[in-house]
């Protein structure tokens, strides 16, 4: 169930906020629209700068760059936010409140206070829970059943601040990162832009997180993506799903690396062992250290995704065979 914490209706009548907008990836845009469909006035975005990417290397903006360019806002794309350039810059914005989400670098404190209200930030967990640069797959490889968003206002602290509203979301049983990510990018936009509102009403004071239940969510490198087939096969369930679809969870086969995308415990017991791949009626099977699971899809070195019953045609697993070996 929706539901927006703390936050009150804001009273009609009160100036719209002069805003910097801060966020880079896809899950960033859903806000930056929803904050130029509101009453706030975008002035300028702050992204993270363009990057080289793909086989030829094409330098390319961030998703946020690309929608600011279509409403024609001026992007400012500092290599640092503590740069002075750039500090000189958010002063003549003159702006009200710079929200963020999912920005990509820590601003410093030579800039948290430069907005009249400061920055506020939209975090998706559940603060204090999952503090950190991946709160969503986190939540989804610890086996949560309940996420969410807050807003909070940024200070010097990892996502430590005082939180003005949360809205909260189920994790289905299925869900993958980008799943979840996804809904939360939406339900949080709404998030956001009430709490604009509430600040630019002054009828919303943010209230300091509880000291307890406090856990991290450090970012996922590629290396904390394999698959490791000695967890129960339900633990490895939610951690591929936990890395779908970035970084991608991967094993080894054959001395190559092969990608997993989701796979699917099975409720009978097996006799197969740790990475042990069996090919029969069931589907492409692997062995875990408690029950097995099926391979939905795999994407081979080079290669494309494709049904696993495809790829085990053609790699043709001997009798005892196993991933990660």
């Amino acid at each position: 169930m929706e539901g927006h914490a703390g936050l009150g209706p804001a009273r009609g009548g009160e100036p719209p906020l002069r805003l910097l907008f801060a966020g880079t990836p896809e899950a960033a845009v859903p806000s930056l629209e929803a904050l130029l469909a509101s009453d706030h006035e975008v002035v300028a975005v702050l992204t993270r700068p363009d990057a080289r990417s793909g086989r030829g290397r094409k330098t390319s903006r961030s998703p946020v760059a690309e929608r600011a360019d279509a409403a024609g806002l001026s992007v400012l794309q500092p290599r640092s936010p503590r740069e002075p350039e750039f500090l000189a810059q958010l002063a003549d914005l003159a702006v009200d409140c710079a929200p963020v989400v999912a920005y990509g670098a820590l601003v410093p404190p030579a800039a948290l206070d430069l907005p009249v209200h400061g920055w506020v930030n939209l975090h998706f967990s559940l603060l204090p829970a999952w503090r950190g640069a991946a709160p969503v797959q986190h939540a989804l490889m610890a086996g949560d059943e309940v996420t969410g968003a807050c807003t909070f206002r940024l200070e010097q602290g990892l996502d430590t601040g005082p939180v003005f509203g949360v809205v909260t979301e189920p994790i289905g049983p299925r869900d993958t990162a980008g799943d979840l990510l996804g809904r939360l990018a939406v339900s949080g936009a709404r998030l956001l832009v009430a709490t604009l509102d509430g600040i630019a009403a002054g009828t919303l004071d943010p209230r300091p997180q509880p000291a307890e239940g406090v856990s991290l969510a450090p970012r996922i490198e590629t290396a904390d993506a394999r698959v490791d087939w000695a967890l129960p096969s339900h633990v490895v369930d939610r951690r591929v799903r936990g890395v779908t679809p970035a970084p991608g969870a991967w094993t080894t086969w054959r001395g190559d690396r092969l990608r997993v995308g989701p796979v699917e415990p099975l409720p009978t017991a097996s006799a197969l062992e740790p990475g042990e791949v069996s090919v029969g009626p069931s589907g492409v099977v692997v062995g875990t250290g408690r029950g097995s699971v099926r391979l939905g899809e795999v994407q081979p070195a080079g290669k494309r995704m494709l049904p696993a019953a495809d790829w085990a045609r053609g790699a043709r697993p001997a009798h005892g065979e196993r991933f990660g070996t």
